[in-house]
Formats: structure tokens, C-alpha cells, sequence
């Protein structure tokens, strides 16, 4: 078997963990060193995660920089924090020096502020160290702040002949060469190479014959989630950062932007739940706590409410307590289309699907919802006619039935578009938000309608 499938076949195991728990207490570097050598470092960081914080320190002490810089941006970010606490700067710095810009200066931005400027004092390679300084000045939600400076940019001016000898010093420091960029003397931007473009030209042509001007770019401060959409609409895995002057600053490459994405995901699943801020399984009870005590008290003022609207028709109890047994029916129905409308839309706007006026999308899903309801109550009205054996009492409730799915619906759909207007995260839209607000309208209107019916 190739040592690539290897890698890819690799699974972490209590035994392999145990052996290199023990080969640490043995202290035998040699075969540490041999066992960790077959593994990727994104493997290699897996186990360190598995490990005693002791453990993780020796063997990153014990490889490396070359290979820890990459095992540390693979590290869980709570050990990842520990770890580099018991390293001092001149060590974290060493680390530093083996990363690409953006990596760098993700890894530095996680340090206290004193220990920050400690680890940069200690980096060496000045143009390296200026970079990264350049890129913690940007904030970490715009492009500025995901981009890396690591790149291969060519004059319009150069040769073909004299391009190549010169992207052969540029391109050493690139981990992946996806595109070169074309500049002008003022370094601005204006064209893009490909590989094949490069090698196929003729030796004495001129870069700016054969450059492509057709070129995708984003603002150093456009937000990373607009970045993330241009990407995806292109499905580039590299685009160039320029500033206002249309000068070339830097690229972000599609695994940074994959990680957007996920951290987006984790961060909108989170507020689908009820859950206001970034938090982990492993954050103190308080910082929990504090995350979810706003949505679950904002569901203790749904209940309140719900039992001040039954409360109120509490003579309509009395005359017709079946009503009283389907309310969790009607409640849940509610809360249940409010979320699946919602999350479409939601859904929509993440990938800038969502087109046209509200008022359409109010349209549609009302008709949607008057046809879902329609056919649930045809179910319910023959249940609960063959039943309790009162036709008044199942088509109150299955009218109702009609009436609050559409009413669920429609604040599933308005909800989100309105906060997206509003630039509030629409994710929020499809969590207790939701539910509360469809179950305490989905009761109001259920008794309201089955008192009309009814005449009581």
C-alpha cells in the first residue's frame, strides 16, 4: 500500500495513542521520531489533541518547526492556546517563521497583546515579520484580515524568458502556484497567467501580449462572507486582494475560505439553536450559560403568553375541552412550518439565492402553505368528525389548523427578510424566535377562529 493511501486510511486508534504515550515516558526520541515520520501533520495533530497538555508540548518540542508550524494551525484552538503558553517567544516565533503570512498572523492574533509583540521581536526575516504586522491591522472578518502575501506577480513589461527565471525565486515561497498576477509599474493589478499560458508563449513575447485583463478581485475590505460568495460563484481557489487604488496587496486561497464557511455553518447552527454566542462543549458552565439564558427566556415569555391567551378563553374550555387537548397539535403544527419556511430562506440568503421583492416570496409561500394545510386538515377534520362525533367541533379545528399554518408560514418568510434587510444575522430567524412567536399566534388564532365557529 502507497504511503498516500496510507495517510488517507489513517485512523486514530487507543493504541496508537498508547504507544505514544509510552515512547514518551521510555524518552525514546528515536522511535518517536521514526512512528511520527509516516503521519501527515494534520494526523499528527489529532493525536496531540488525544494527549495530556505535557505530552502535546514534548512532541512539539521534539519535531521540527518545519513540521509543528503546520501541526499547531491543526490543533484544536483551546489546546492550540495551551500549548503555545508554555512556549516562549523565541519558540513560538520559530514556529512563526515556517508559516505562510495569513497562518502567521492567525497564530500571533490569538496571543495576549504583551505576548504578541514579544513573539514578533523575536522573528527574524523582516520582510516576513512587516507582513505579518501589515495583516494584524486588518480586522479578521474582511478580506485584509484572510488574505496571505505569499504570491507570484509578474510586470507586464518582462519577457517571457525573463518572467521565468524571476517566478522561480517568487514561487519557492508558495505553498500552491493557482494563478500568477500581472502588475504595472504603479503595481496595480490588470491582468492574470496561467501556468500553461506561461510555458506555452514564445521566449521574447511580452508578458502583456499573452496576460489575460479579464480579472476576478476583491476590496481588502470587503467582508469574508462576500469573499466567500464571490469564490463560490466563480469556484476560483485563489483570488487577488487589491486596495482602493486597485493595487496589489495579496491572495486568499479556497482552503481559507472553506474555513469561513465552516466557521459560518458552526455559527448559524449555533443561533438555529438558540445559542447567542461562539461557544464549545468544553467553555465553563457560565460562558454556556450566558449563551443560552437570552433564547430560553425569551421561550419562558412564550409560555407566559400562551397561558394568558388560554387563559382568556378559558369559557370556551369549559363548553369545549376537546379544544383543549388538540392546543399542542396546533402549537407544534405552528412552530414546525415556521421553521421550515424559515430555514429555506435563510438557507437562500446564505448563498445569495434569494431574488425578487418580499411581497413574492410572501405570494408563494402563502399558496404553499394554504395547499399543505389544506390537505393536513382534511386529515384531521375526518379524525377528529369519526372521533368525537361533532362536525362543528372538527371543522373548527381543522380550519384553524389551515389558517395557522399559513400565518406560520408567512413569519417564517418576513422574519428573515427583514433582518437581512436590517443587517442582522437572518440564522436567528430559525431558532426559539420562530417557534415562540408562531406558537403564541398559532393559539390565539386557533381559539379565536373556534370560538367564531363554534359561538362561544
Amino acid at each position: 500500500m502507497s504511503e498516500e493511501n496510507e495517510k488517507i486510511l489513517f485512523e486514530l486508534s487507543d493504541e496508537l495513542i498508547s504507544q505514544v504515550e509510552q515512547l514518551i515516558v521510555e524518552k525514546n526520541d528515536k522511535e518517536l521520531h521514526h512512528l511520527l515520520d509516516d503521519f501527515h501533520y494534520a494526523d499528527i495533530a489529532e493525536i496531540l489533541d488525544e494527549l495530556d497538555l505535557e505530552d502535546a508540548i514534548y512532541i512539539i518540542k521534539l519535531l521540527d518547526s518545519e513540521t509543528t508550524s503546520d501541526i499547531l494551525t491543526e490543533l484544536d484552538e483551546d489546546i492550540r492556546e495551551k500549548v503555545l503558553k508554555n512556549l516562549s517567544a523565541k519558540e513560538i516565533a520559530e514556529e512563526i517563521e515556517e508559516l505562510d503570512t495569513d497562518d502567521a498572523a492567525d497564530m500571533i492574533a490569538e496571543l495576549p497583546e504583551d505576548r504578541q509583540k514579544a513573539v514578533i521581536s523575536q522573528i527574524e526575516d523582516e520582510e516576513h515579520k512587516a507582513e505579518i504586522q501589515e495583516l494584524l491591522a486588518y480586522d479578521e472578518d474582511t478580506a485584509g484580515g484572510l488574505m496571505a502575501k505569499e504570491l507570484v506577480k509578474v510586470y507586464e513589461t518582462w519577457t517571457v524568458a525573463g518572467c521565468m527565471r524571476r517566478i522561480r525565486g517568487q514561487a519557492k515561497d508558495v505553498t500552491r502556484v493557482h494563478s500568477i498576477y500581472v502588475v504595472n509599474k504603479e503595481e496595480k493589478l490588470i491582468g492574470r497567467l496561467s501556468l500553461k499560458d506561461l510555458i506555452t508563449a514564445k521566449s521574447e513575447q511580452k508578458i502583456a501580449e499573452i496576460s489575460n485583463a479579464n480579472v476576478d478581485s476583491v476590496n481588502v475590505n470587503d467582508d469574508v462572507e462576500d469573499v466567500a460568495k464571490v469564490m463560490q460563484k466563480y469556484d476560483l481557489e485563489a483570488i487577488p486582494v487589491v486596495d482602493d487604488n486597485q493595487v496589489l496587496l495579496g491572495r486568499i486561497t479556497i482552503d481559507d475560505i472553506v474555513d469561513v464557511m465552516k466557521e459560518e455553518a458552526e455559527k448559524d447552527y449555533q443561533l438555529a439553536a438558540g445559542i447567542t454566542s461562539d461557544v464549545e462543549h468544553d467553555d465553563s458552565i457560565f460562558q454556556l450559560t450566558r449563551a443560552r439564558l437570552p433564547w430560553l427566556f425569551l421561550g419562558l415569555l412564550g409560555g407566559v403568553g400562551a397561558f394568558l391567551i388560554m387563559e382568556g378563553f378559558q369559557e370556551s374550555f369549559s363548553k369545549y375541552a376537546v379544544l383543549f387537548f388538540f392546543t399542542p397539535l396546533i402549537a407544534a403544527m405552528a412552530g414546525n412550518v415556521g421553521v421550515q419556511s424559515s430555514a429555506i430562506i435563510v438557507q437562500g440568503l446564505a448563498n445569495d439565492d434569494v431574488k425578487g421583492s418580499i411581497n413574492s416570496r410572501l405570494l408563494k409561500e402563502m399558496f404553499l402553505a394554504a395547499l399543505n394545510g389544506f390537505i393536513l386538515a382534511i386529515f384531521l377534520f375526518l379524525f377528529v368528525w369519526a372521533t368525537k362525533g361533532d362536525m362543528n367541533t372538527a371543522l373548527a379545528i381543522s380550519i384553524s389548523l389551515v389558517a395557522v399554518i399559513i400565518v406560520a408560514g408567512l413569519i417564517g418568510t418576513f422574519v428573515p427578510l427583514f433582518l437581512d434587510k436590517r443587517g442582522i444575522d437572518p440564522a436567528i430567524a430559525t431558532g426559539p424566535f420562530i417557534t415562540t412567536s408562531n406558537d403564541i399566534f398559532g393559539i390565539l388564532i386557533y381559539f379565536w377562529i373556534a370560538k367564531m365557529i363554534l359561538g362561544i
